[in-house]
């Protein structure tokens, strides 16, 4: 269903403009186009909603994803599909086990995409009057997506960290804060930020690879830049996919060093923790050669079509929502 289409809108504008005046009502128009009106509040809020969604409507998936990126999985773990793979872990393990660590990851994802989203877009806008005088410009897009990423990431790292952990198989902690105390005292606090850069080295280029697919398809789909669901979808579930195609190398690697993996460490005689980007690229290899960076490739795509599809469309739709709202009490005064 759309909420606001060209057919329906442009006799409202028309009244609208008639009764005032021949000037527009606050609010109409493209709301994309009013950053100094939309406060980072709006964009934090929208941003918060958008990311606990975007993780926990398609949280089952992902720990699927989880198991199969697995370098020397249990021989009880070892999935030919995502849809085999979920239905033995219920049938094996419990209906909630899917589950296992989403409260970590809603707890991360709220305050983490809030930063992201407002970061993004306060960002874009100020590069974009920079670059190409207002207008869109993919360098603009690409760059603001990856400084937001640092800052998401920097948040999100350690929420990852445990929901990996808590999602492999056999994993051996209780909950949530039995993972987080038991990391702390036999790895230490650094064990929560050991994939960091790895992570940073995979997010910035999927995050700019992201929003210029996102910010491309709205160009030609949506060029006007109405608030349009169904464009919302198309363009972020297309980003989502090609840019986690492009990246399951590195999240293979990230994984890696997440869960600490110890059959698969064991077998290539490496001793204590594995740290670092280019240890784990070398390990990933040895365990597996070439494929072994594509593990779980589809498990990423099915989980991030849709993922990324309902963050943009519930962030577009909060936007101009709250957009709206802030624009009423302006059209009181301005009466």
């Amino acid at each position: 269903m759309e909420l606001s289409s060209e057919r329906v809108l442009s006799p409202l504008k028309m009244s609208q403009t008639a009764s005032q005046g021949g000037q527009p009502a606050p609010g109409d128009g493209d709301y994309e186009t009013l950053p100094p009106h939309v406060s980072v509040t709006t964009h934090m809020t929208a941003g918060a909603v958008a990311g606990v969604l975007e993780h926990s409507v398609m949280y089952p998936v992902d720990s699927v994803k989880t198991r199969m990126q697995s370098l020397q999985p249990d021989p009880n773990a070892q999935y030919r599909g995502v849809y085999e793979a979920l239905r033995r872990i219920i049938r094996t393990e419990g209906l909630l086990r899917p589950l296992r660590g989403l409260n970590i990851t809603m707890m991360g994802a709220g305050p983490a995409h809030a930063l992201y989203f407002a970061c993004y877009e306060r960002l874009k806008h100020s590069l974009s009057d920079v670059i190409k005088s207002g207008g869109n410009s993919h360098l603009a897009n690409g760059v603001a997506g990856s400084v937001a990423t640092v800052l998401h990431d920097a948040v999100m790292n350690p929420a990852e960290v445990v929901k990996q952990r808590m999602q492999m198989y056999k994993s051996p902690y209780r909950g949530l804060w039995d993972c987080v105390r038991t990391m702390t005292r036999v790895e230490g606090a650094g064990a929560f930020y050991r994939s960091y850069s790895t992570q940073l080295t995979m997010n910035i280029p999927f995050q700019a690879v992201h929003f210029i697919t996102y910010e491309t398809m709205q160009e030609w789909l949506n060029p006007q830049r109405h608030y349009h669901p169904g464009t919302h979808i198309v363009s972020g579930a297309a980003a989502g996919a090609i840019s986690a195609a492009v990246t399951t190398p590195l999240d293979v690697c990230k994984t890696l060093l997440n869960t600490q993996e110890n059959v698969a460490l064991t077998s290539v005689n490496i001793s204590g923790h594995l740290s670092g980007m280019a240890n784990a690229f070398r390990t990933v290899y040895q365990l597996g050669g070439v494929p072994a960076f594509f593990k779980g490739v589809r498990a990423r795509v099915i989980y991030q079509m849709p993922s990324t599809a309902i963050a943009w469309s519930v962030y577009e739709f909060f936007k101009y929502f709250l957009t709206k709202q802030e624009a009423r009490p302006a059209g009181r005064n301005a009466k």
